[in-house]
Formats: C-alpha cells, structure tokens, sequence
C-alpha cells in the first residue's frame, strides 16, 4: 500500500491518542504516505507526524462533494476509521477507496469492507490501543504500548519563550500549569480546589499560571479571583502546537480529563490528572500515556449522592484533597 488515509475529525485528545496510529502504518508500510483527515482546529498537532487533510474549517464541515473530489483525486489505497459517523462512511465508500477499515458495530458499517468488532463504551482497553486495533484490519497487531509524541518545532519553542516572557516568568523559575476547565468531557476537580492548590503551590516557590481557552476564560478568571490574585491567567491564542510548547517548559501539568492533558503528556511535561468513577471516563481508557503522572479517583460508594451507583453530579470529586495533591506533586517533582 503506498497511499493510506486515517479518520479522526473530532477532539483534541482523541487526535493525540491516534498519532500511534499514524507512528505503527509508518512503521509496517515504510514507504506510504500517510494522510490524516482531522479538523481545521486539531491539525497543527500532525504536522510533521503525517500529511494534512481538513474534514472540517472554523467549525464547521467542509462542502461534501468538495471534499469527495478531493479524497478521489488523492486515490488512496486504503483508510482507517478511526472515529466513524455516518456522513463519513458513506464520503469514502463513494470515493471508492478499495480498503475501508472501520467499527462493525454501527448501522452504516455495510460501508466499511474491513470491519473490526469491539466496543470502546466497555472500556477494557485504553483508547490509543483501541485505535491501534483497527490495524488489524490492514492485517498488523500491535505488540507495543503506544506512547504519543508531537513534534514541536525551534519557532513553535519561541513562541513559547515569548509567553513566559509576557507573563513575567523567567527561564529559571519553576513554573506550574493549572488547567481547570475540560470543555465538558468528564466531571471536575472545582475550581476552588484549583484555586487552593495554586496558594499553596506559590507557598513553595512556584510561579502558577492558570490556563484555559476562549471560551474558559471566566473560568481561568475566577480561579485567579478565587486565589486572591496570587497567580496568572493565561488565557490561550496560540496554536495547539505552540500551546504544546509552552507546556513542554512546566515541571507540572495539573487538569481534569481534558485533552491538554494528553498534551503535556506527549511532550515529556510531569501530570496530574482528576477522573471521575465512571467506566466510559475511565483512566483505563483515556489516561495520559506517561509514567510521570499521578491520578487520581473518587470512591463512588462514599458519593453520598451515588453511593456506589450511576455517578450523578461532580460531588464525588470533592474526595481529591489538595492535601493529597500535594504529597503527588513533591513525589513527581523529586522523580
């Protein structure tokens, strides 16, 4: 095969936990290129790991038959999907892309003639090893445990610098990330805890800078406010790869499930990670790919509100104590 296509048009850290993806056809196929359909907001996290091809730009999907002629005059050998929706299978089975590897398990998978049958929503496996999966379909079976890795780039690094700069962080100070927001994809840590932690953190001599996207600026605002002003919002307008950068030069990445989480974990950065106890959320299943992380789980039979059962609300996360935080992030800062 030398032209292959991988599907994975949705979130940030579902794009980073396929890269092993692109990193395994690589590997078994040396001489293919390799092209990944991702969204206008996600791409910048491929560059230089496999060739761009936008499903989507400022939000939206791009025109069907626009991108159908697109996906045909590439003539690719065969595609992955990774993350499957019904508009997408059928764009690529009119393309006519000989090898279609996908889900078996969805009403429109007649589209797909390579079918692999497993339910990620079980979560018994991590979801990068999910992906992997699918390469079965290409007939690899992975052996290795995926391990993400994003390129960053000397001028992705200056853009970097220029942040620590405006933020009056110098290269010596020991800077902490906090990343209280998760754009809805898990239950949360409060920001009050953030908050919390971010005092007792500058007690030992850490600078603290508190980060988040547009749409989580309140959110950053209020944790600051919360934490009597004694830290630094950073209110992110960088690309996803010159975000990356920046937190490559943290000594901690500290957030609730959330894709820049599986960021700081691809580029090397120490993490602490906040999960809820519910399967589909699981670390098992979207944990950052890192030995240098610490997580952490509620009980849920100590819920009073779950007790044991369906988790219903965020008051479980109340169990993770800033004291126990803490005591994490001396042992990854010793290691």
């Amino acid at each position: 095969m030398q032209n292959i296509l991988v599907v994975r048009t949705d979130r940030i850290g579902d794009v980073i936990l396929t890269l092993p993806t692109i990193e395994a056809i690589q590997s078994i196929f040396p001489n293919t290129r390799v092209t990944m359909l991702v969204s206008s907001y996600t791409s910048t996290l491929v560059e230089g790991i496999a060739d761009i091809l936008l499903y989507s730009k400022d939000g939206k999907p791009r025109p069907f038959f626009e991108m159908l002629r697109e996906i045909r005059n590439t003539r690719f050998d065969a595609v992955v999907v990774v993350f499957p929706q019904f508009r997408i299978a059928f764009l690529l089975w009119l393309a006519g892309i000989p090898v279609r590897v996908g889900t078996g398990y969805r009403w429109y998978s007649f589209f797909f003639n390579k079918k692999i049958y497993e339910h990620r929503k079980t979560a018994q496996k991590h979801e990068a090893e999910y992906n992997l999966s699918l390469l079965e379909g290409l007939g690899y079976t992975a052996s290795s445990k995926p391990k993400p890795k994003i390129i960053i780039s000397q001028q992705e690094k200056k853009a970097a610098f220029h942040v620590r700069q405006s933020l009056g962080i110098s290269d010596t100070d020991r800077l902490v990330l906090l990343h209280p927001g998760s754009g809805s994809s898990a239950r949360d840590w409060k920001p009050e805890r953030f908050a919390q932690l971010a005092v007792e953190l500058t007690k030992l001599g850490y600078q603290v800078v508190i980060t988040g996207g547009k749409t989580e600026e309140a959110l950053v605002h209020h944790v600051v406010h919360e934490a009597e002003n004694s830290v630094k919002p950073f209110i992110s307008t960088l690309n996803l790869k010159e975000f990356a950068a920046f937190i490559q030069t943290a000594k901690l990445f500290v957030a609730n499930s959330t894709g820049p989480l599986h960021i700081a974990a691809a580029v090397g950065t120490p993490v602490i990670g906040f999960y809820p106890p519910v399967r589909v959320m699981s670390p098992k299943r979207w944990g950052p790919l890192t030995d240098k992380k610490a997580i952490f789980i509620p009980d849920p039979a100590r819920c009073p509100r779950c007790k044991g059962g369906e988790c219903r609300g965020n008051d479980c996360m109340d169990q993770i104590t800033v004291n126990q935080v803490m005591e994490a992030t001396a042992k990854l800062l010793r290691t």
